[in-house]
């Protein structure tokens, strides 16, 4: 109950200062980079939902980020439907590709999942390169309409969706469901033995995380007002990995602050010029060398251990009800 309350207390702090900062500030560059990390935040703590409580890779989670974009630039400058639509769209198309690459590969054991991943996310990049006269090429799908006008409200609408996911992501996690993912990671053929159906829980795992990687997608592509193949780049699912390693994986919340931390991080190394990217790149490997388990969640581990340890003393030390305190006397002379 104590660790709840704690959680709940961190969580509801979290929420607060990220509510407040842009308003403190007041800048539209501030509130622009935050947005961008909030959406980041969604997609590393989908990936480290499936990936970080299974146990398996995926190397390609933006295929689902790129198709859930580029279903939004359809959706609203091909068709002309309303931009609030191409999120739920968004969800449907990236479970329908996650459906298509997990079915077949998680059924099996070795690297074919994240390899698969992988492939599909370079053969959609390049897709969208070669059919150029639909998808418009390097250039993307321009001049989609915004969901909110206001710069401060897509902050504050993204912050809220970010917070959504995660605590219903968290509540899975910590469930039975989550129990039993973690015993996948663990070790796979008792879970078989012992008659659960791994592929089931695997394929089902894959799909919640695609659902909500694709509405990250969708939500990015009408911020941003286009859509580029650079989505789909492998790039962007390694950094988003790096995000989850950073913030710890496997605890859910850990992620979304590894995604914060990593995307402030650069933007405030841009007036270093030429040597940003060797600073950030030393940081990275500073963080992954001396701090394997990541560095957001085992720090809030540890401040969680030292308050229960600290409400210990103090209940161990008070009075028990209905007795006088205990005068401890040192000495007795006669």
């Amino acid at each position: 109950m104590f660790s709840k309350r704690i959680d709940l207390a961190g969580a509801a702090a979290f929420v607060a200062f990220m509510a407040l900062l842009p308003l403190v500030f007041g800048s539209n560059y501030l509130i622009g980079v935050l947005t961008v990390s909030v959406i980041y935040g969604i997609w590393a703590v989908t990936w480290d939902f499936m990936s970080g409580l299974t146990g398996r890779e995926n190397f390609g989670h933006s295929l689902f980020i790129g198709v859930g974009a580029y279903t939004a630039g359809f959706m609203n400058t091909s068709l002309g439907f309303n931009g609030w639509w191409s999120l739920p769209a968004a969800m449907v198309m990236s479970v329908l590709f996650a459906l298509l690459i997990g079915l077949p590969t998680l059924r099996l054991k070795g690297p074919y999942f994240a390899l698969a991943m992988l492939s599909g996310a370079v053969i959609m990049q390049r897709l969208m390169l070669i059919f150029w006269e639909q998808t418009g090429g390097e250039e993307g799908i321009n001049g989609l309409t915004p969901l909110i006008r206001s710069q401060l409200g897509f902050y504050y609408f993204a912050l809220g969706s970010l917070v959504a996911i995660t605590a219903l992501l968290l509540a899975l996690a910590r469930s039975h469901w989550g129990m039993i993912l973690r015993a996948i990671r663990g070790d796979e053929a008792t879970c078989q033995a012992a008659g659960i159906n791994v592929t089931f829980y695997k394929i089902a795992s894959l799909v919640i995380s695609a659902a909500f990687a694709g509405v990250g997608g969708a939500m990015y592509a009408h911020y941003q007002l286009q859509v580029s193949p650079q989505l789909f780049a492998v790039v962007t699912s390694i950094t988003i990995i790096t995000m989850v390693y950073v913030g710890g994986m496997a605890s859910i919340y850990g992620p979304v602050g590894g995604a914060i931390l990593l995307v402030l991080l650069t933007e405030l190394l841009r007036n270093f010029g030429e040597w940003r990217l060797m600073i950030y790149s030393c940081t990275l490997i500073l963080i992954l060398f001396f701090l394997p388990n990541g560095l957001i969640a085992p720090t809030w581990r540890r401040l969680k251990g030292a308050l229960r340890s600290r409400q210990l003393r103090s209940l161990s030390n008070a009075p028990s009800a209905g007795q006088p305190p205990v005068h401890k006397v040192d000495k007795v002379t006669q």
